[in-house]
């Protein structure tokens, strides 16, 4: 695992490239392993690259937060380790290490994502509500960010329900962003779990957000936009769900309603089936 964590603190790399490496030395152990000679000789990895990964500062970092886990009782899982989510590795950008805690199945038979503004209207709020209570009896996992708003309202109604429930976030597990949801997410922990992609000290940076959603998307069998406007988040998502191939739903909304303009151009679009 100290390897594993290693190889994705090497500068400049990206979960891709990570892939690709393993799969030409067979191992993050044996990236490490390699002499510098034997790591030009992989295609596109260059002498600077190699520089860094010769780093032992790669490591020791790594060293740092091998105990943190531990210490936090936090599982790191490899895309290459049981356990790691299955859909997520077919999504070729997925992340190479995961960091979760808590007690559900990431690997559930029906995983669905439910997404969408941070500022929802009382009709959003109902077609949640609605939507999850439906979905009680079909032994769904519930996914969401976390964020305020719709996602907010997704993970605590699974929780009334008694449904599993699996907040991806934007930064590490040491802290939770937005501190109000901090409650929220003590609860998602005993009756669901905390995912990221980000080592601890990684603060809720506003580019980690985009990145998050492929998480999102990415563990889901189908997505589903309850309210968005003409921006945002939950139509970033959408958008990386589709080229997942995962199923995605949208809510249609008045064409005057600010926070349905999102899903009514999914819908437009041919992005998003509507839900009625």
């Amino acid at each position: 695992m100290l390897y594993k964590i290693g190889v994705t603190l090497i500068p400049d790399i990206g979960d891709i490239s990570i892939k690709k490496l393993i799969s030409y030395c067979g191992s993050a152990a044996e990236v490490f392993r390699r002499k510098r000679d034997q790591l030009l000789k992989i295609p596109g990895l260059g002498p600077h690259m190699a520089k860094q990964i010769m780093s032992s500062t790669v490591l020791h970092r790594a060293e740092k937060e091998l105990k943190f886990i531990q210490r936090h009782n936090i599982t790191a899982l490899f895309f290459t380790d049981y356990g790691y989510p299955e859909k997520l590795k077919h999504a070729i950008d997925g992340p190479a290490l995961l960091f979760y805690r808590g007690t559900a199945d990431l690997n559930a038979h029906r995983m669905v994502s439910v997404v969408g503004t941070r500022k929802p209207t009382q009709y959003g709020l109902h077609c949640c509500d609605t939507l999850i209570e439906q979905l009680k009896d079909c032994n769904v996992c519930i996914i969401s960010g976390l964020a305020y708003g719709i996602d907010t309202r997704a993970h605590q109604r699974a929780l009334e329900l008694g449904m599993p429930t699996i907040g991806v976030l934007a930064h590490s597990l040491d802290f939770i962003y937005p501190y109000a949801n901090r409650h929220l997410a003590k609860k998602i922990y005993a009756n669901g779990g905390l995912v990221t992609d980000y080592i601890s000290g990684t603060p809720p940076d506003r580019q980690n957000f985009p990145s998050r959603n492929r998480i999102v998307a990415g563990m889901a069998d189908a997505v589903i936009v309850i309210e968005s406007g003409i921006k945002g988040g939950a139509l970033i998502t959408a958008d990386i769900a589709n080229s997942y191939n995962r199923d995605v739903f949208a809510f249609p909304g008045k064409i005057t309603d600010a926070m349905s303009l999102g899903c009514n151009k999914l819908i437009n679009d041919h992005k998003a089936a509507i839900i009625t």
